[in-house]
């Protein structure tokens, strides 16, 4: 690598500051595409890459700026500015990206430290040069890293390779509006990681368009022959799931769930009324330990409510509760409606018959378990957003992915997880009737803190801005589609680093399938292209047909 030569030379730096530099060219040529020893160098152009000659260090740039002089501006014809004496002399912007040794070239590093000085020398940057330099980002030298051909950047063409473990070592976000091709740039990072590793991967699909990726095995849909066990949940999540929040409501529940779990363990007859306190109370006790995860028959939580509407009577025996009985007459309605909604029948297992179906669950814990099994894909297209139970079943998915991330499951093989159109499932509240709130959070936890024992997270969505600033702050890696809401830009501006910023400008204006790439082990950012993976995702949308002929 001979970054220093006459032969690619460009101009010389005339202005120097912390966040960019400025560029001399003695001549308008010089800003013209050529090539050297079968080379292809792309010269001054806007995007362009450059190196700048210095002392001990060489640096990197980007052109962000070419314009000719006020007084040059008023003599500028077609003819003028490409003949080979033209007397125009443009000048150049760049930003600033990294610095490397001019003895090791090879070699870089991202610092502030280092600057280059007035009258250093300008050189147009090599495609094999640019290319060596991003197979380095977060390159460790201890380590045996995995490379995943995204794309080409789009300044050159030069094929980009990027380390995965600099991709989702500290969580990663695809973000753009529609029709920006983020489900293409999702589909190749799956791609790319059965490709070349052996970790698994779990996509939470929102709407059924990544069906055909794992078409003939590993996929479920939720509501189709496959139900989220209730018996998992603990009562606090009853609490949650049916918005009760009201200490003598929320008593009332979970003393009913308890109550229906004895019955299923033949301990007790649900029936409170005439009964002694004291032995009542006995046997709760006896059996408290027994109740997490035991079954119930939760159509007959409604009754059991009423039931659970008693008082201490005379000599000790249970009777009838009015007062406490009306209070808890909203929360038994909103339960029995709850359970009478057939999609959430379908998603809880209720009224079907469980021969043919599973447990989610299971179907989780089946694939971690299989060495052969590299991707699950988990659907929700079936499911409506009634009582936002598709919220809440993502979450609780989040929930035992993060209790296993803690028991070290995933510490010796990583496990990916997929949310595509994170928007619907993160910094969501469920009100209560009390006018208080039940935040869904788990997904929040799996980016603060599951990446040391090796659970990794990537989110999809075209919104941003409704991504809580503490989940987006905690994504390492960015790929930034197409943006054109200036809120959802702001919500990008805030999780990247300064130095990434000026490359936002780019944003709006991005084409289908282009999109910036920066992150923390990317000591700049990336414009690519990114190829067109080899299962593609279903995100046509239809189109107006064309007027039949025939009278109407």
């Amino acid at each position: 690598m001979k970054p220093f030569s006459h032969n690619y030379f460009l101009g010389y730096v005339n202005e120097v500051t912390p966040q960019y530099i400025k560029i001399h060219f003695p001549s308008s040529i010089l800003l013209n595409k050529f090539h050297f020893e079968g080379i292809s160098y792309t010269g001054g152009g806007v995007g362009n890459f450059v190196v700048i000659e210095g002392d001990e260090y060489g640096f990197l740039a980007q052109l962000t700026e070419v314009k000719l002089s006020d007084s040059e501006k008023k003599e500028l014809t077609e003819k003028a500015i490409e003949h080979k004496d033209s007397d125009f002399h443009p000048i150049g912007k760049a930003e600033l990206l990294l610095s490397f040794s001019v003895y090791e070239p090879q070699k870089i590093e991202k610092t502030v430290s280092k600057y280059p000085s007035i009258g250093a020398k300008v050189y147009s940057c090599s495609d094999d040069q640019i290319a060596k330099y991003v197979k380095q980002f977060g390159y460790k030298g201890n380590d045996d890293n995995m490379y995943a051909s995204l794309g080409r950047l789009t300044s050159n063409n030069v094929e980009c390779k990027v380390a995965l473990n600099s991709l989702f070592g500290r969580h990663c976000a695809v973000v753009g509006t529609t029709g920006g091709e983020k489900s293409w740039t999702i589909s190749k990072l799956i791609e790319e990681i059965t490709k070349e590793t052996d970790n698994k991967v779990i996509l939470i699909d929102a709407t059924g368009e990544y069906e055909e990726l794992v078409k003939y095995k590993n996929q479920c849909v939720i509501g189709e022959k496959v139900y989220f066990s209730f018996k998992e949940m603990t009562n606090s999540d009853f609490c949650f799931l049916f918005r009760e929040h009201s200490p003598n409501t929320s008593n009332a529940l979970c003393e009913a769930i308890n109550s229906l779990k004895l019955i299923y363990l033949n301990k007790f007859d649900g029936v409170k009324i005439g009964k002694n306190v004291t032995e009542v109370n006995r046997i709760i006790t006896e059996n408290t330990s027994n109740l997490y995860g035991t079954d119930f028959d939760i159509q007959e939580l409604p009754n059991q409510i009423k039931n659970e509407c008693v008082k201490q009577g005379w000599k000790g025996i249970y009777e009838e509760d009015t007062f406490k009985l009306g209070y808890c007459s909203h929360l038994i309605s909103r339960v029995d409606a709850f359970l009478q909604n057939s999609v959430i029948q379908k998603a809880f297992g209720i009224n079907i018959n469980k021969e043919g179906s599973k447990d989610i669950n299971d179907i989780i814990n089946e694939f971690i378990d299989t060495p052969e099994s590299k991707v699950l894909r988990i659907g929700f297209e079936k499911l409506s957003y009634d009582f936002g139970i598709r919220e809440i079943i993502v979450d609780f998915i989040s929930l035992k992915l993060l209790e296993k991330s803690r028991k070290e499951k995933f510490q010796e093989s990583p496990l990916v997880l997929f949310i595509d159109e994170a928007h619907q499932f993160l910094n969501k509240r469920i009100s209560a009737d009390d006018d208080s709130s039940f935040y869904l959070q788990n997904i929040e936890f799996i980016a603060k803190e599951a990446r040391k024992n090796g659970l990794f997270l990537c989110l999809a969505t075209q919104m941003p801005r409704d991504i809580p600033i503490g989940t987006l702050s905690q994504m390492g890696t960015f790929i930034v589609h197409r943006l054109i809401n200036e809120q959802d830009k702001k919500a990008i501006e805030n999780a990247v680093s300064s130095a990434s910023r000026n490359s936002l400008s780019f944003l709006p204006i991005l084409g289908e399938g282009e999109a910036l790439l920066v992150g923390v082990d990317f000591p700049m950012p990336l414009l690519l292209k990114i190829d067109e993976p080899t299962v593609k995702p279903n995100s046509k949308t239809p189109k107006l047909g064309k007027r039949s002929n025939k009278e109407k």
